[in-house]
């Protein structure tokens, strides 16, 4: 599989948001500012990821793998963080950052499968 910058960047987003997630709710802390905020990262760098993908594919660069599957990931994966937020922000208690901290795991997996539509790699 060929590794771009926004799959790299967007592994790098993903790991701090799970990281600041699951720590807040091993010390027992409600979601709070810094864990919204980090979901909020997730999301903000999947539309980044939707307006690249647009550029991309105009630009000519074709995806190797079934186009609407890559186009489905994505869109399903900018549903999955705004989801969480709002549970997090119904559910007040520790539990709801470990929901915001499976958004980066989720987001991560989407991602890498995304990458392998992109470049054509077949999944192992």
């Amino acid at each position: 599989m060929i590794v771009d910058g926004f799959f790299v960047a967007g592994t790098v987003v993903c790991l701090v948001s799970t990281l600041l997630c699951i720590g807040a709710a091993v010390i027992r802390q409600p979601p709070n500012d810094v864990t919204i905020l980090a979901v909020a990262a997730v999301e903000l760098f999947l539309l980044v990821y939707l307006v690249a993908g647009i550029v991309r594919q105009a630009g000519g660069e074709p995806v190797t793998g079934e186009v609407w599957e890559f186009w489905g990931y994505l869109l399903t994966a900018l549903l999955i963080p705004v989801g969480a937020f709002w549970w997090a922000i119904l559910e007040r208690s520790r539990w709801s950052n470990l929901v915001l901290g499976a958004v980066g795991i989720t987001i991560f997996v989407m991602l890498y499968r995304m990458e392998q539509i992109w470049d054509g790699a077949m999944p192992a």
